[in-house]
């Protein structure tokens, strides 16, 4: 499905916008949002299983170079355990994340697909980096079917001088190679990185519709105290949900997560001012909260999105949990994920850690 008729000139200028018209594009792309899949979200949880890297991302704190980070890899027995005794019952997909790490890959991720692909019937993304052939091969075989590769920003210089992973077009052909092979992919981009105009953040959105992709996130620019970049400013509120919304007209069908650095920009109302540019998944943190400090995405005190937070911004916003998964909607084979079926027996969801 392609985006809104007209959308382009109608909302050019899209990424500055404020006041009035600002509210109408909110509108319109939440209206679509809606219209594509009533007032449901998908609801995943996240793991973050290694923080060890061999990127030097500037924007990053978990970058090669942070020599004082205290690194960690997790054990994935005692990780499965932990998840599957504490899964909150409203989360349907999990997402396994990590630095780029070939090491986690092979003794905590793949295990940890493996087991939770036996014992449960979730949805299973991840977020790994930039990896080889076989190694793409093999956690489909494991059981993941939706592969997170963040282009980050658009433009061969601007991705050299973030000293983002490998080149540009390396990344692109990544993303382009996964989708050719089966994967479900999706992707994503930093708003607001220093020097940054709203010509690229359009060249962002436009390259993100062009790309094979099932959706598609926007982070907003946080300096983090560790990372190379500690002194820039930081992205801005305003145009971070203006380009969500501009996502969501060129791509109505996509899935655009609500991301929890919008908390950080606004505590009081960032993450549903989010949802309401149309966002259509929540994603509830599940790392055990021993590891959560040094899994530096954006700096030490980043806001944890609980399942109670995460319920609390539902009802704000008037929205509900989908007990479709993400892998289930992808195929095309909606299928409900209930709390037996991911293998546990609580009655009411826990907050890991």
């Amino acid at each position: 499905m392609r985006g809104d008729s007209g959308s382009v000139e109608r909302w050019h200028g899209g990424v500055g916008l404020r006041g009035r018209r600002q509210q109408d594009l909110h509108d319109r792309a939440r209206q679509l949002a809606r219209r594509q899949f009533g007032n449901r979200v998908f609801v995943r949880g996240v793991v973050e299983v290694s923080n060890h890297c061999r990127e030097d991302c500037a924007y990053c704190g978990m970058r090669r170079s942070h020599r004082g980070l205290n690194r960690f890899r997790a054990d994935p027995d005692a990780l499965a355990d932990l998840l599957l005794e504490h899964w909150p019952e409203f989360v349907t997909d999990l997402n396994i994340q990590s630095g780029e790490d070939p090491v986690a890959l092979r003794e905590v991720v793949l295990p940890l697909i493996r087991r939770l692909r036996r014992e449960t019937a979730l949805g299973i993304s991840v977020c790994l980096g930039t990896l080889d052939a076989p190694a793409y091969r093999a956690l489909r075989e494991a059981g993941a079917s939706l592969y997170i590769m963040k282009f980050e920003t658009a433009g061969p210089d601007r991705y050299q001088r973030f000293r983002a992973p490998g080149t540009f077009e390396e990344r692109l052909d990544h993303i382009r190679a996964l989708a050719a092979s089966g994967w479900r992919v999706s992707s994503g981009f930093i708003a607001g990185l220093p020097g940054e105009t709203g010509a690229d953040l359009n060249a962002a959105i436009d390259l993100a519709a062009q790309l094979p992709l099932d959706g598609c996130s926007v982070s907003p620019f946080i300096p983090g105290n560790e990372s190379a970049l500690s002194g820039a400013p930081a992205g801005d509120l305003e145009d971070t949900l203006n380009v969500m919304a501009l996502l969501r007209l060129r791509r109505p069908e996509w899935v655009i997560p609500a991301v929890s650095a919008l908390n950080i920009l606004s505590p009081r109302d960032g993450y549903l001012r989010g949802l309401g540019t149309g966002a259509n998944l929540v994603t509830v943190n599940l790392t055990p909260g021993a590891s959560r400090a040094d899994y530096l995405l954006y700096r030490r005190d980043r806001v944890i999105m609980t399942s109670e937070r995460i319920r609390a911004a539902l009802t704000s916003a008037g929205l509900e949990p989908s007990p479709i998964s993400l892998a289930a909607h992808y195929a095309g084979t909606p299928r409900e994920v209930s709390r037996a079926a991911a293998g546990t027996a609580a009655t009411e969801p826990v907050t890991v850690g």
